[in-house]
């Protein structure tokens, strides 16, 4: 027999199918994966959707993950979310948090960002910065055009996550201003390039604290202020971007007062020991100024590579020492910090 409590729930699952495709989503057996091959402008996309596939052990470099690969696609909850890597990333290690997105009904869209994967390091930094949001809107047009997504999916709103260079993009496409300028203008010794070092210089050095830093300082500043002159500002507002989660991003580059007057929700990941960005002057700099800003989790103690999870064997020497969880840290915690991930973007993509 139905009670009312049964009825109304029953009431609300046809107007969510009705309006959205589905609110009191199914048990997906698995998360499948597949490949958009890599065009002349952009490189491979890797898709993660819902399916009822079996899925199998598949193995990437040092990771066993469960997935089916060009598994069925299942309709879901109607909505994509684009995930944005770090400098040198891959889509391996994010699939612990696409595949709690799934779980939830999200389709999840990983592009590869020339010159700054795993496979391509060759230009990193501000001039990956300027194509990243240009590849992320493709992403966009390309999966919504394949013909397995394409009726399951509504891309009047679209999530992205982007994690460090990702929630460089992530800022930006949610209407956040930067320009190479602003980033030469940061990394001056007279200004925050000895504090700051790692964001500015990345791998190719490090300061020890000997007779040798004032010359790597020296030549780092001239360096970059000769690469980075340019003061024209960057800002590719995508309007369908609808909400933005930016974990332990590179925003020293903004123009803080973009953040003051935004529209679009952004959630924030902190780590407190971050030692390759210094919070102080980026995610927390944000925060201070950010109309629509809000903080989803503070990793403490947590490092930089925090969020990497299924996470890799971090390399040994500057890399690893970057990257490395801090002592202290628990990363039991992670899948606590990606099911809030996935509520913030959930509450935002419901339908109007």
């Amino acid at each position: 027999m139905f009670s009312l409590k049964t009825v109304r729930i029953t009431t609300r699952a046809v107007l969510c199918a009705a309006l959205f495709g589905q609110c009191l989503l199914p048990a997906y057996a698995s998360t499948g994966i597949t490949e958009l091959a890599a065009t002349a402008q952009d490189g491979v996309i890797t898709v993660f959707y819902p399916s009822d596939t079996d899925a199998v052990q598949i193995q990437h470099g040092p990771f066993h993950l469960e997935l089916a690969p060009e598994g069925r696609v299942l309709a879901g909850n109607g909505r994509l979310v684009i995930m944005s890597h770090g400098s040198g990333g891959s889509p391996w290690v994010g699939v612990d948090l696409a595949t709690t997105l799934v779980k939830r009904g999200f389709v999840v869209a990983m592009p590869e960002h020339r010159g700054d994967n795993y496979k391509d390091t060759s230009a990193p930094g501000p001039d990956s910065w300027t194509r990243r949001p240009g590849e992320v809107s493709r992403a966009i047009d390309r999966v919504g055009a394949d013909a397995r997504f394409h009726d399951a999916l509504r891309l009047d709103k679209v999530g992205v996550f982007g994690l460090s260079a990702g929630g460089h993009t992530a800022l930006e496409l949610a209407g956040g201003s930067w320009s190479p300028a602003r980033f030469a203008e940061h990394c001056q010794v007279s200004t925050h390039l000895r504090d700051d070092f790692a964001a500015c210089v990345g791998l190719d050095a490090s300061l020890k604290g000997n007779i040798f830093d004032d010359a790597k300082l020296w030549i780092a500043e001239r360096v970059i202020r000769h690469r980075f002159a340019d003061d024209v500002a960057r800002h590719s507002r995508d309007a369908r971007i609808a909400v933005a989660v930016a974990a332990v991003p590179f925003a020293a580059d903004f123009d803080m007062d973009s953040f003051r007057h935004l529209t679009v929700p952004i959630g924030m990941v902190v780590s407190s020991d971050d030692l390759w960005l210094a919070p102080r002057y980026h995610d927390l700099a944000v925060l201070a100024v950010c109309n629509t800003c809000t903080v989803i989790a503070t990793l403490h103690p947590g490092g930089h590579g925090a969020m990497l999870s299924p996470a890799p064997v971090f390399a040994t020497g500057l890399e690893g020492s970057l990257l490395k969880d801090p002592p202290g840290f628990d990363r039991q915690q992670i899948p606590a910090v990606n099911d809030k991930v996935a509520d913030f973007l959930e509450e935002h993509l419901r339908p109007d």
